[in-house]
């Protein structure tokens, strides 16, 4: 599919009764309805660096709503979550819920930041220690819980359990659920991804609160864009001979931008992604869909994006 042939979704623009405001993130689109329902709509905005890059990847949207979607129904069983309907390809509707402004990363392999920060010579990130001995990559013991704070602008900080309670982010109670349903949330999705060949590295969960005071699981699960996948076959052979671990996720992304000098710092200008290059991000995102769901994507019309999510939502509001 080439990109004349698929258009993209940069910004929706939905006239719907009820609704109390509007919020657009870096990726989703917000639409909160004054009757406790809450409209997230998965843009083909991408980000990386917390930068929003000028050029939209064709179905992405798609593929982050309904991976969503998939794992918010096969997570339902371990840790209460927002989702209510999926009534088109890249809407998820839910339960307004306020965000708990702390975001929950888990870790179940000493990647990324962690390895970074390990490599320097720590052993204690966000009030949780990791064991001497180790290399990149390798499995922690058991997953550990490294909080950051939710930053409205700008970049999210790395931040303890203890920091959270002194700052009131959160109660007590409220802490020991998140970390309950986290760990539940990890276990089941590292069960899912060993079905299909690939294991869980680490990933992030977001909480939010109901009127009434109840923690559920909201935003997105699993996807490429929260979550590091590693794939099973051959990991132990690359560990045992220090090779890079073949990885599903956004990374490739980050690396390409990396090569191309640019890493969201001041002064540094967003590299020009080429056709080719947006066509095998929307070909990476596909087949991370496909791998982790088990199922074939079938890509959306893209002719008039906003005016298909628009009916969709107007049927189903009815």
């Amino acid at each position: 599919m080439s990109m004349g042939m698929a258009g993209t979704l940069m910004h929706s623009d939905l006239y719907l009764p009820h609704v109390e405001k509007i919020y657009r993130g870096k990726v989703r689109d917000v639409y909160h309805l004054t009757d406790g329902r809450t409209i997230l709509v998965a843009t083909d905005r991408i980000s990386a660096f917390d930068v929003v890059l000028p050029r939209g990847i064709p179905h992405k949207g798609q593929v982050l709503s309904q991976l969503s979607w998939f794992m918010l129904q096969s997570t339902a069983h371990v840790a209460p979550n927002w989702s209510i309907a999926a009534p088109d390809p890249n809407v998820v509707i839910g339960y307004t819920a306020k965000t708990v402004r702390v975001e929950m990363v888990v870790r179940g392999y000493l990647a990324g930041h962690a390895w970074r920060r390990y490599k320097a010579g720590e052993r204690m990130l966000c009030g949780a220690e990791m064991p001497d001995g180790l290399k990149e990559n390798d499995r922690f013991p058991v997953p550990l819980i490294t909080p950051s704070t939710k930053a409205e602008e700008g970049h999210d900080e790395d931040i303890t359990p203890a920091e959270i309670l002194e700052q009131g982010i959160c109660s007590r109670f409220e802490w020991d659920t998140m970390c309950r349903y986290a760990r539940a949330l990890f276990a089941e999705g590292t069960r899912l991804a060993a079905e299909r060949g690939l294991i869980l590295v680490d990933t992030k969960y977001e909480f939010g609160r109901t009127w009434n005071g109840e923690i559920l699981l909201i935003d997105e699960v699993h996807t490429p864009d929260s979550s590091r996948y590693f794939y099973a076959e051959g990991y132990q052979e690359r560990q045992d001979r220090n090779e890079p671990q073949r990885q599903l996720s956004k990374e490739f992304v980050r690396e390409w931008l990396i090569a191309h000098h640019f890493m969201g710092k001041e002064g540094e200008q967003v590299p020009d992604m080429d056709d080719a290059f947006v066509q095998s991000v929307t070909d990476r995102y596909t087949e991370l869909y496909e791998r982790i769901t088990g199922q074939r994507l079938a890509p959306a019309p893209t002719d008039d994006m906003n005016g298909r999510i628009q009916n969709a939502l107007e049927a189903w509001l009815g």
